[in-house]
């Protein structure tokens, strides 16, 4: 039997060992899927206190529970830091981050990083999937070629597949199972590889021709809402000059049946994809000497967007005698979205920072994050304070930045001296309420 032959048996009898590198919000789930549709699965991380949480059948992402964590350990999960198990397992997916550099450019070294590590423990009849979101070409140039530099021969004996992530955190309508999984291979081996490996964990398999396609698919979906949203904060910069209710624009628009989806403004964009991908095709075009202005503008307007959202807090306290110097302001919810404890890229971050660097007192409360860990950019050092009438009445300014949905909203509006809404969860005829 050849190697994909043997491969596929063991994909469609589950007898196939599957390992998941990176347990983070991608990974995790990945893992879990697998794990309760009965196949054997080794999950590896550099991060030893995810591994301790697991093998204590304990949960680090805040919408998953410690039962679903219990439960896939007791059904055969595993997670380890040793690299060296990688010779044991059949299908290796990489689920790392691709952040941006300072300068905007991608930042591929956790995906090399990573096939660095496994490269020495690679046995012949494995396939590796990439799912990290990147630019097109990436897993030719940083799979593919590795392997073959090892005298592999990509779709023979080993297989290499990029079946792009497409989870929504704390999203109860769409999950690992149901979210469609665009599949990609090297070659026709590899691709039907990924078919069937993804189709016994996903309801729908979508097949695309080549690698390319997938990397570029999961960039235009990203860029589609980076470019909408961009065009939405614009509206709302216009809006607020005029005097004109930006959200019930939006909700009035929304009546028309077709061609036209709603989008919402913000304080900016958050999370891995949204903020990052528009950049990584960008640096990838210039290289092929096409500028996108159109994207490159969108993510211009929506890396703004946290500036903009003081200047408008600031001149509504100026508007109303307050003084900002040494003002006590609370950030309401720094996640980047609501209802999760997902500070990737989160525009509160960046707010909180910036505040602190015009001497104003700054405190945050957020139910989801009681301490705010240091990110690659940012080292904040604080702690969610109680949310009680007392505490809030103390504060210049409530900066609503992430509007959790287990927040007591009426309790703000009583207490509060002045709101700036970024999110239009506050609209109505509040005295204290300004949508920024």
């Amino acid at each position: 039997m050849n190697h994909k032959a043997e491969l596929l048996q063991k994909i469609a009898d589950k007898s196939v060992v599957v390992s998941i590198i990176g347990l983070g919000y991608i990974g995790l789930p990945l893992a879990l899927r697998f794990t309760e549709k009965g196949f054997k699965v080794v999950g590896f991380d550099i991060d030893q206190s995810k591994i301790d949480h697991i093998e204590s059948g304990q949960s680090y992402i805040n919408y998953i529970h410690n039962e679903t964590i219990a439960a896939a350990v007791n059904n055969g999960l595993k997670a380890t830091t040793d690299f060296r198990q990688i010779s044991q397992v059949d299908v290796i997916i990489i689920c790392v981050p691709t952040p941006l550099s300072e300068n905007k450019e991608p930042d591929l070294s956790f995906v090399r990083n990573t096939v660095q590590s496994i490269l020495p423990f690679i046995q012949k009849g494995q396939a590796v999937s990439l799912e990290s979101t990147t630019y097109p070409g990436t897993t030719e140039e940083e799979l593919v070629s590795p392997f073959m530099e090892k005298d592999f021969s990509v779709g023979e004996n080993i297989f290499v597949l990029y079946s792009p992530e497409r989870e929504d955190p704390g999203n109860k309508n769409y999950t690992t199972a149901t979210i469609p999984k665009i599949v990609s291979g090297h070659t026709k081996h590899c691709l039907e590889i990924a078919e069937n490996l993804y189709a016994s964990v996903v309801e729908n398999v979508v097949p695309v021709s080549s690698t390319k396609v997938a990397e570029m698919t999961k960039l235009l979906e990203n860029i589609y809402r980076a470019v909408n949203i961009g065009l939405v904060n614009e509206m709302k910069m216009v809006a607020d000059k005029m005097g004109i209710d930006i959200f019930e624009v939006i909700e009035a628009a929304a009546t028309k049946p077709f061609g036209f989806t709603p989008y919402y403004p913000g304080p900016g964009l958050g999370g891995h994809c949204i903020p990052i991908d528009p950049f990584y095709l960008t640096w990838k075009a210039k290289q092929s000497g096409i500028d996108t202005k159109f994207i490159e503008l969108a993510g211009e307007i929506n890396t703004n967007m946290p500036e903009w959202v003081i200047d408008k807090m600031k001149s509504v306290m100026n508007e109303r005698g307050l003084d900002l110097q040494n003002a006590k302001i609370l950030v309401l919810g720094v996640a980047y979205k609501k209802n999760v404890d997902d500070l990737r890229e989160a525009p509160a971050l960046e707010i909180i920072e910036n505040l602190l660097h015009d001497n104003m007192r700054v405190d945050y409360h957020d139910p989801y994050l009681p301490k705010l860990p240091a990110t690659r950019k940012h080292n904040l050092q604080l702690s969610s304070i109680e949310l009680t009438a007392e505490n809030v009445s103390k504060y210049d300014c409530i900066l609503l930045i992430t509007d959790h949905d287990n927040v007591d909203y009426n309790l703000l509006l009583n207490s509060g001296k002045l709101i700036i809404d970024s999110r239009g969860r506050l609209r109505g005829a509040y005295e204290n309420v300004i949508t920024a």
